[in-house]
């Protein structure tokens, strides 16, 4: 071996496609689904969708939001329901950004958008209010001194949301099952559940919440009564369950 040879893969990566961006004057594409910072969303009428449920307070994980609800006024409604979440708090410090917030919220109201880029100068700046984390008049994510946007991380911020192929059966790709929001109206379903070579076979409690809209349907459709059938219906499920995750 020459002492030249080591230079080979340093000659060869110098005639291949530069992978080197940059930033953070560009930015790469975010997954659909990436985990950044929170916002709380608005119906298309500009009232609120969070209810103060403190549901998202509760199953955090980090203890890292604060949220009390308030009773909505008759003359000046806040949002659609009885209440509304009069103070809402994250704790940036201490968020792991694990998306369980989003998952509990009944209302879609909290939900991530693809920003990460957080610059701190005091511990205040990190505990994200209210009036913070509400979307303003278009439906955009307030942006505060010390975050770095370059415009579209909060393009899609519901696309959790938008996953629509439940437990994992594809039969439900496409399904519009949430609300619209301040300024993007109700947005598209997520895309690319289907397999494109083999889509699994269908269960028959899919197929009865699918033709009927709720699952007693395709429960009364087979019924329980033969244990064999039981069974059988059970083996079935199991298998095609399992062949729809892989």
């Amino acid at each position: 071996m020459s002492r030249w040879s080591g230079f080979a893969v340093t000659w060869r990566q110098m005639f291949k496609p530069r992978v080197t961006i940059q930033y953070p004057e560009v930015k790469r594409p975010k997954p659909e689904r990436f985990h950044g910072r929170h916002v709380l969303n608005r119906y298309e009428d500009g009232m609120e969708k969070c209810i103060g449920c403190e549901l998202c307070a509760g199953v955090c994980p980090a203890r890292c939001i604060y949220v009390r609800g308030a009773d909505n006024s008759a003359d000046a409604p806040v949002s659609p329901g009885e209440r509304y979440g009069f103070v809402y708090e994250i704790n940036f410090l201490r968020c792991i950004h694990c998306d369980l917030c989003v998952e509990a919220c009944p209302t879609e109201a909290i939900t991530e958008s693809k920003l990460f880029e957080f610059s701190f100068t005091n511990r205040r700046d990190a505990i994200y209010t209210k009036a913070e984390l509400l979307v303003d008049d278009d439906g955009r994510a307030r942006r505060m001194p010390w975050e770095h946007w370059e415009g579209h991380e909060d393009d899609r911020t519901s696309a959790w949301m938008r996953a629509t192929a439940s437990a994992g059966q594809a039969a439900f790709e496409g399904r519009v099952s949430w609300s619209g929001e301040l300024g993007f109206g109700v947005r598209a379903p997520e895309a690319g559940q289907t397999a494109p070579t083999w889509t699994p076979p269908v269960p028959a409690l899919a197929r009865g919440r699918a033709d009927h809209g709720h699952a007693d349907h395709g429960r009364a459709d087979h019924g329980h009564a033969d244990h064999g059938d039981h069974a059988d219906h059970d083996h079935d499920d199991d298998h095609t369950t399992t062949g729809g995750t892989e």
